[in-house]
């Protein structure tokens, strides 16, 4: 790279499913070079030597073998968001490729599409909305009640930033609030919340009216949440899933739904993404489904933008990453 000239950064594609937000451009260009994949694929061998870092959004660009070998001058990959399970973090290590993702920019969001989902379950907003703009309502049937949520107990598994954020919207709520994590909180952490720590998940499980999943997705949570788990909870307890979709053993939840081992259920993510259209979770009605909208707002998207930067300068730069992740 010429001295004065711009450091190049490669994204899957500008605009589209898969692409970087438009209105993020012209901030990226700002400190980069920008290159599609496409672009890139088409000169391979000259516009491989230049790339230095590559900004994931939406998993996309795939990080493979094939991709890392002709990118030897790549520092750097930053991710848009903060889950890495679409990463194999020791082959990028490998290559001498730090990583990064954005903690601080997705927290608030995604506490804010949890509670979203458990107020939308708890009082079957989707549900009454299908009556209200049907052609044939008339009125509300007496006995479609929801389920109070003050004084209701809500059981976080995942306390790390998300989840205390969960806790501090869910203490608004007056709830109360139990979590599991594989490391306590400090008790000042804690009273400030009003939570209470469950070392088994099992306890959590059989006391909340309300499961919410805020784990990253490793191979100790993949089916974290399966038969024996949802038998553990109380049939009128609704599961709230915000983390990833193989957390819980979707099966398992169907076979759950179906009988009433548990009342109801509220997916941002799924396994695969979207589900088939002729998956049996997608008939159900004790079930609201979102598309993975966790950390969609205009201001969480451009601030994960802004420390994706943040990270990509400072390894180029030599300085430590804010928010460096490393293999476990």
């Amino acid at each position: 790279m010429e001295r004065g000239e711009l450091p190049w950064l490669l994204v899957n594609e500008i605009g589209g499913i898969r692409g970087i937000l438009h209105s993020h451009v012209p901030f990226l260009k700002k400190h980069f070079h920008l290159i599609t994949m496409k672009e890139f694929l088409e000169n391979r061998k000259d516009v491989g030597k230049k790339v230095q870092a590559i900004y994931l959004w939406w998993h996309k660009p795939v990080i493979d073998k094939e991709l890392l070998q002709s990118l030897p001058n790549l520092k750097v990959i930053a991710n848009s968001g903060v889950g890495m399970d679409h990463l194999d973090l020791n082959l990028v290590a490998s290559f001498g490729v730090k990583m990064a993702n954005a903690p601080r920019a997705v927290s608030s969001a995604t506490a804010d599409t949890g509670m979203a989902l458990l107020l939308a379950s708890a009082r079957r907003l989707v549900e009454v909305h299908n009556i209200s703009i049907s052609p044939s309502m008339d009125y509300c049937e007496a006995d479609i009640l929801g389920v109070k949520v003050a004084g209701a107990t809500l059981g976080i598994i995942g306390m790390g930033s998300i989840g205390y954020k969960i806790a501090l919207r869910a203490k608004a709520f007056e709830m109360n609030i139990l979590y599991h994590n594989r490391t306590r909180r400090k008790v000042q952490e804690e009273q400030a919340v009003g939570a209470t720590y469950c070392k088994k998940m099992d306890s959590l499980l059989q006391q909340a009216d309300f499961v919410m999943l805020v784990v990253s997705l490793t191979p100790q949570t993949h089916k974290l949440i399966g038969k024996r788990e949802l038998e553990l909870m109380k049939p009128t307890a609704t599961l709230i899933n915000i983390s990833r979709g193989a957390v819980v053993d979707q099966e398992a939840l169907v076979a759950a739904l179906q009988t009433g081992v548990i009342g109801a259920a509220a997916l941002d993510v799924t396994s695969p993404e979207p589900l088939p259209r002729d998956h049996p979770l997608l008939k159900l009605k004790n079930i609201i489904i979102t598309p993975h909208l966790g950390i969609k707002t205009d201001k969480a998207t451009y601030m994960i933008t802004e420390e994706a930067v943040e990270n990509i300068l400072a390894a180029l730069n030599g300085l430590p990453l804010p928010s460096e992740v490393l293999p476990s």
